[in-house]
């Protein structure tokens, strides 16, 4: 029988950065982007949005700078 593979468990660091853009996501998609624009978005611009994270915005504030800033 073959065994599965382990699955690599996330620090939680990782994982409240995780669900930090699962919340920004949200906010994108009030904002007036689809489902699909908002988690492309946050995948094109992955280590902007971890700069925010760690800068300390909230998932709502990040969300109104990615809405504000064209080149974000």
């Amino acid at each position: 029988m073959a065994k599965k593979p382990k699955q690599e468990e996330l620090d939680p660091e990782t994982m409240a950065l995780i669900e930090w853009c699962v919340e920004v996501e949200g906010f994108l998609i009030q904002g007036g982007a689809t489902q699909a624009q908002a988690q492309e978005h946050i995948e094109e611009q992955v280590e902007w949005f971890t700069d925010l994270f760690y800068d300390g915005l909230t998932p709502e504030q990040a969300a109104k700078e990615a809405l504000s800033d064209p080149t974000a």
